[in-house]
């Protein structure tokens, strides 16, 4: 960290993209005290690789250019669930509250450890009244009065009654929880009883825990306080919440007296009991809106409310009992929320500038250029942030015969990955070598990545963002993602091509109807995310006379899902196979946001083999490799691709590992789903001993060999309507077309590729 500048501001803007005519709200925080200035540059470049062509921007006129006062932004990471109307609490003075929990950090939350089930908690005071783990992970009671300060605030003067049962809960166990107290008698009251396992539970002593006490005349405090689920409110007159809790909740309830035992196991069935219904304030069922933020009370007072900061659901409850995996066929069994302490799905920052893109402002990759003076290198030089966002041209108004489709989707799932971050064989030590992952190790709060964890070690299935993602801006970062796609837009500069930028979210949103202007689509290094609904646009695309040039690896191979109520997010479910970095617990391989069957779009029978030619075949971080010439680059269907290259290794150079081949490759497979006419046209196989190919490939543990399937193959074949597919198979590809001044090769296959794509021929079937 010590050679690294240092970074002091940041931001983030939303949306990410935009036509003409539209609005950018640009969202800044200062980590030092001091002015910064912006501006607005439009990018071409962003590898910052010692021989990358590094950042080549240019600035752009903008209304918002010039200096502007700093300041701090906090986030305030964690989810839980709130309810809307506190007014129903007024004056009550006994409740029951219960559910059924299964922690996953217990005696391991923030600030005091203390984690909040359920309850009206103000954590800056400890007023108001809480179902809680304490700091030992054992189930406890929490009741304050508020003080004498404003709004009941605090100086302390109002009398508090904390009740534990001392017994420590295990992690990863369903127990069902409750506390009761009665105003009148002072009575309070603990439950805590684990559910069985399996029949082994019997061996070890249960954590069975119960408590009692008597706490008479407390009022129940922190009247101003929301009614939550898993955190508590913070300090008075303010927006933070704390104590969150860690762990699925199901079937909370709320009553307005202490219920006997008998009671609270009537209570604890999936609907209200009969003779109960006069007693009950709320009666939750977490299943009943599992694609929303919603949070519906079956009881009769209508009590509703919603989550924040994306708590994960769709997840198996108390009673799953592995009969059924679908959510949507059982949700008895899916009426659980996984709440989590570092969730984070807005970072709620204000905005500091606008900007509405310019009716004439020409499509590409734009960035609010930030300066923060004199601060971040220690002599004065001043930290330099960008805000990427693409411009795309007016809907339905094509400004160019090319698209380069931004892999939007695949930048939020990598959004702050932290795996350099940790010692391992791939990325050596941890220690940061780059200004923006030296910022991800020392500020947790901006969130993970899809291949990140959370804090109790389940994996993040949700991806935002609006918050500041640190390794999708040019420059300062390995060139992976955005950095390394901005050498297309380069070369595309270079060789004089007009294009336009479309994004992700646009073709989720569009499907073939955003496509269908172009006559040649460019892809990113590394399109690896896809709805349902961007596949089906693709193909459609091509079905109808479409051409693609695929210019990457490991594309086309998660299956996500997006929220269309909830801008800028996307979901994963890691499920059955694939090379990941975690996987989904089994039971939750269904997305919650629309229920489809998660995982790899080859394990849905849509391999990417089918759609581009090629599909995932082997990972390594090391030497990149070079293609050599094939049989199929003489067949004159697709002479024109390799026309005018001379023999000899082709892209043997590259800023990432030296070479176009590497780091996730791809390969021709029929049996995966590779059109059989199919050309190859090149292939590289010289790869060393890091290279090892993807797992989903074998049926029981290989060992370490000469691996015949370990390659990347650059293929073509063509479509209906006179399209076709041209293929590099390789995330490295796009490192070497900058190479001695576009003089090269690589940059020559594409650009003959390119070139034929462009021409109206239609392509002749073949034979």
């Amino acid at each position: 960290m010590s050679e690294l500048r240092r970074k002091t501001i940041t931001g983030y803007c939303d949306p990410i993209s935009a036509r003409p005519g539209q609005q950018l709200d640009f969202k800044v925080c200062c980590y030092e005290d001091g002015p910064y200035e912006a501006d607005l540059v439009r990018v071409f470049g962003g590898d910052d690789r010692p021989d990358g062509i590094g950042v080549i921007e240019e600035a752009v006129a903008a209304p918002f250019a010039g200096a502007r006062d700093g300041r701090f932004q906090a986030i305030h990471a964690g989810s839980y669930g709130s309810l809307d109307d506190q007014d129903r609490l007024v004056g009550r003075q006994s409740f029951t509250m219960q559910a059924m929990v299964q922690p996953t950090l217990p005696g391991r939350g923030l600030n005091t450890g203390r984690q909040v089930v359920m309850g009206r908690w103000r954590a800056g005071d400890e007023t108001g009244f809480a179902l809680l783990l304490d700091a030992d992970g054992a189930l406890a009671l929490a009741i304050g009065e508020d003080g004498s300060g404003e709004d009941g605030g605090g100086d302390d003067g109002g009398r508090r009654a904390f009740l534990s049962t001392g017994v420590p809960m295990r992690r990863g166990q369903w127990a069902f929880v409750a506390a009761s107290y009665d105003g009148a008698s002072g009575r309070a009251r603990l439950v805590q009883r684990p559910l069985p396992t399996g029949p082994g539970d019997s061996l070890i002593s249960p954590a069975i825990g119960r408590a009692e006490t008597l706490a008479k005349n407390l009022t129940l405090g922190a009247a101003g306080a929301p009614f939550l689920f898993a955190a508590g409110h913070g300090a008075p007159k303010t927006a933070e919440f704390s104590a969150h809790f860690n762990g699925k909740i199901d079937r909370p309830r709320l009553a307005e007296r202490a219920l006997n035992d008998d009671e609270m196991a009537a209570l604890s069935g999936p609907t209200v009991p009969r003779a109960l219904t006069d007693c009950i304030l709320g009666c939750w069922d977490f299943a009943a809106d599992i694609s929303s933020d919603r949070i519906s009370d079956l009881s009769p007072h209508g009590w509703h409310g919603q989550v924040v900061n994306l708590p994960t659901r769709g997840v198996t409850g108390h009673n799953w009992d592995g009969s059924e995996h679908n959510w949507r066929h059982a949700l008895d069994q899916y009426g659980a929320i996984h709440f989590h302490q570092d969730d984070l799905y807005d970072a709620g920052w204000q905005t500091d500038f606008s900007y509405t893109v310019p009716m004439d402002l020409p499509s590409g990759v734009y960035a609010a250029r930030l300066r923060h003076v004199g601060h971040g290198d220690g002599n004065g030089g001043g930290d330099v942030d960008r805000i990427p966002f693409f411009v795309l041209p007016p809907k339905v108004q094509a400004t160019a015969d090319v698209a380069l489709l931004v892999p939007t989707a695949s930048y939020m799932a990598y959004a702050n990955t932290r795996q350099r971050l940790q010692p391992n064989l791939i990325f050596g030590d941890g220690h940061p070598e780059w200004v923006n992952d030296g910022f991800l190790a020392s500020h947790p709060e901006v969130g993970g990545s899809l291949y990140d964890s959370h804090d109790d070690r389940s994996g993040i299935h949700y991806s935002s963002r609006l918050r500041p993602v640190m390794n999708m801006k040019p420059g300062d970062n390995r060139p992976w993602g955005l950095p390394a796609d901005l050498n297309i837009v380069a070369w595309l500069s270079h060789i004089g091509q007009e294009f336009d930028v479309i994004t992700d979210e646009e073709l989720h949103r569009e499907g073939a109807a955003l496509l269908q202007p172009y006559r040649c689509i460019l892809t990113g290094s590394h399109p690896e995310y896809h709805s349902t609904d961007m596949l089906d646009g693709i193909a459609t695309y091509l079905d109808q006379g479409g051409r693609l040039m695929y210019l990457g690896g490991n594309g086309f191979y998660w299956r996500i899902a997006f929220r269309d109520d909830k801008p800028g997010v996307i979901e994963v479910r890691r499920a059955e196979d694939g090379t990941r970095a975690w996987m989904s617990p089994v039971g939750e391989y269904y997305q919650s946001f629309n229920g489809e069957y998660g995982g790899l779009w080859r394990r849905n029978g849509r391999p990417p083999n089918q759609l581009v030619g090629i599909g995932f075949a082997a990972q390594g971080f090391e030497d990149s490799g070079h293609y050599e010439r094939q049989g199929g680059a003489d067949d004159p269907r697709a002479a024109f691709a390799l026309a005018g290259v001379a023999a000899g290794p082709i892209g043997d150079f590259g800023s990432i590992g030296g070479g176009a081949a590497g780091e996730e490759i791809d390969r021709w497979d029929t049996r995966d789903g590779t059109p059989i006419h199919a050309l190859v046209l090149a292939r590289a196989a010289n790869f060393g001993g890091d290279m090892l190919r993807t797992k989903e490939d074998f049926l029981s543990t290989m060992p370490q060999f000469d691996d015949p399937n370990v390659r990347a193959d650059m293929v073509f074949f063509e479509c209906p309507e006179g399209g076709a597919v041209f293929s590099t198979g390789s995330i490295a590809w796009v490192s070497s077309l900058a190479h001695d001044g576009y003089a090269n090769n690589v940059a020559q296959i594409t650009a003959n590729v390119l070139r034929r794509f462009l021409d109206p021929t239609p392509f002749p079937a073949p034979p």
